[in-house]
């Protein structure tokens, strides 16, 4: 028996990195996979039995019909997982607009958007667990402390952590529980993004790059996918029935320097 049998969980940008170790570590727990991203993963909805759309987390009629989707084929929904995310690390003087507004877009307004479109959902079946439904918001260290390059996806995640505590407050009386997760550097597509990042922005080789990416955490070296899938696991369980307005940090000690 899973943890989580019989719960339905959306996953957004499911296709790689944390959002597709998420998906299998829900499907692991028990719990029945509803998979999106811009490009339908209907790979990963194969192996793990589950269902996928094509979905763009910045347009409200797309989130509108992924929860009429997923009430007609799945029954519900239990668990929401906003991961979709962008990154970006330019010099301010360097970012344009269109830079900032794209990158709010996706990791701001698209957390807005699918937790707003979701709630009608998740408070139907709120009550048939111990721990009520949940909602878990991917925000990142970015959201806790400044980084020189990343004013801006400092900004977006900030506002991801603070939009988390707001509506979990919100919600407190209706069985939906909201956290966030605050991931250190991952050793992931994105993961290698922040590394390009630190080597254009320090003038150093790519190999060097991953090395001080590697020491900015106190336990030596990046995270992996799955470290941060099982967080997220955690606050989509009963476990977690007392947590709502956190940040579960999982970064490897970096913010505790």
């Amino acid at each position: 028996m899973g943890e989580l049998d019989g719960r339905v969980a959306l996953v957004t940008g499911a296709s790689r990195g944390i959002g597709a170790a998420t998906a299998r570590a829900l499907a692991a727990a028990g719990a029945k996979l509803v998979v999106t991203d811009l490009a339908e993963p209907s790979e990963l909805a194969a192996e793990l039995g589950g269902l996928s759309r094509a979905q763009d987390v910045t347009s409200e009629s797309d989130w509108a019909d992924t929860m009429a989707f997923i009430k007609a084929e799945a029954g519900g929904l239990d668990i929401l997982v906003n991961n979709a995310g962008l990154f970006l690390m330019k010099p301010l003087l360097q970012t344009t607009l269109a830079d900032w507004r794209k990158l709010h877009a996706v990791n701001v307004e698209g957390v807005f958007l699918g937790t707003k479109a979701a709630i009608p959902l998740l408070a139907e079946r709120a009550g048939k667990w111990a721990g009520g439904a949940a909602i878990v918001n991917l925000s990142s260290v970015a959201g806790l402390v400044g980084a020189a390059g990343a004013a801006c996806y400092n900004a977006s995640k900030g506002a991801v952590r603070l939009f988390t505590k707001g509506v979990a407050m919100e919600l407190a009386s209706t069985g939906i529980r909201v956290n966030s997760v605050h991931p250190g550097i991952i050793d992931t597509k994105m993961g290698a993004e922040v590394v390009s990042g630190f080597s254009v922005l320090g003038g150093m080789g790519e190999n060097e790059a991953r090395v001080q990416a590697a020491q900015a955490h106190p336990m030596g070296h990046m995270g992996q996918p799955e470290n941060i899938a099982d967080a997220i696991v955690f606050l989509a369980s009963d476990r977690a029935a007392f947590m709502t307005g956190s940040e579960l940090v999982v970064d490897g000690g970096m913010t505790a320097n």
